[in-house]
């Protein structure tokens, strides 16, 4: 079982272990190589490009054993991660060691592996109460448990990360999961940001401005060669709305709101989420913070689980 979970992946890059200086705020958790549980390991997780599929399941089992309880409304994200771990949540509900669950779905493929499982669901709307959920992230700040998401590419039409986002900040509680080389220590690259189509000109103008001299705004293109413009093909989502991507290459600095800063005592008042919250033109954008959240880390042959204070679970 193990050999056809790991055939469903498309890599097996190499994974950097906790390192010396994290070890004391990594909850470490050792499996053995095989679980009957890895028959419902399938190949939707084959995108996995940064973790072996059967570490990363290890990750998925361990955030539906450990934060998901009969009778709870359950969030669903997206992403390979989010996708074994509801075939693993369906699995315990064959058995009977879960019941009543409900699950809220966020995108198309979350609830089409959610049918796939068995699992009653329905789609999120505003003003639901979820009582925990679980997601992929494209990246996770380390100390912060910061995260970004959104760099997943779609298709026109296609609705954005805004719903993913919604639904995670309706929940009471949350865990990412992801590979260990998604735990970073500054996280660099783009931030998705979407806006309306009308301006969008004049606010990528002034997101431009917020960041001078630190980042570079490109408007993404439904296809082709990206570029600042996003060609004579821009991608236009479900929503109707533009996506931005703005682009660090180097670490970004105070990724999260004021809040977060706060507790983790960085001082810089140049809040990156804060920033373009203020931007008129901006509907919404990839950050996620300020929140009461979990990374539960998918490494060789163990689990990490950390706290958004970065501190051992109890």
């Amino acid at each position: 079982m193990e050999a056809m979970a790991r055939a469903c992946a498309t890599s097996s890059s190499q994974l950097r272990p906790c390192s010396s200086r994290n070890r004391k705020v990594c909850h470490v958790l050792r499996f053995p190589l095989r679980y009957q549980g890895r028959r419902a390991v399938a190949c939707s997780a084959s995108a996995v490009d940064d973790a072996d599929v059967v570490d990363l399941f290890d990750a998925a089992k361990l955030t539906v054993d450990r934060f998901v309880e009969s009778g709870m409304v359950v969030g669903l994200g997206s992403g390979p991660a989010s996708a074994l771990a509801i075939q693993y949540l369906g699995t315990r509900l064959r058995r009977g060691s879960l019941t009543d669950i409900v699950g809220i779905t966020s995108s198309v493929l979350s609830a089409s592996e959610a049918d796939m499982a068995g699992i009653r669901v329905t789609s999120y709307k505003e003003g639901d109460r979820i009582d925990f959920a679980f997601t992929d992230a494209d990246v996770i700040e380390e100390g912060t448990l910061a995260a970004i998401i959104g760099r997943r590419k779609i298709e026109n039409g296609e609705p954005s990360f805004t719903v993913d986002k919604a639904m995670i900040r309706s929940a009471d509680k949350l865990a990412f999961v992801v590979g260990t080389d998604k735990y970073v220590t500054g996280i660099e690259g783009s931030i998705p940001v979407l806006v309306k189509s009308g301006n969008w000109i004049d606010t990528a103008e002034e997101i431009d401005d917020l960041f001078l001299g630190d980042a570079e705004v490109w408007r993404r293109p439904s296809f082709g060669t990206a570029g600042p413009l996003g060609g004579d093909h821009p991608l236009v989502t479900k929503e109707g709305h533009h996506m931005l991507d703005v682009i660090f290459t180097t670490p970004i600095p105070d990724l999260g709101n004021a809040e977060t800063s706060m507790l983790y005592n960085e001082l810089n008042s140049g809040k990156v989420a804060e920033g373009l919250d203020k931007i008129s033109g901006v509907v919404d954008h990839g950050i996620i913070s300020g929140i009461q959240s979990y990374a539960v880390i998918a490494s060789k042959g163990e689990v990490q689980v950390l706290d958004e204070k970065a501190s051992v679970i109890p």
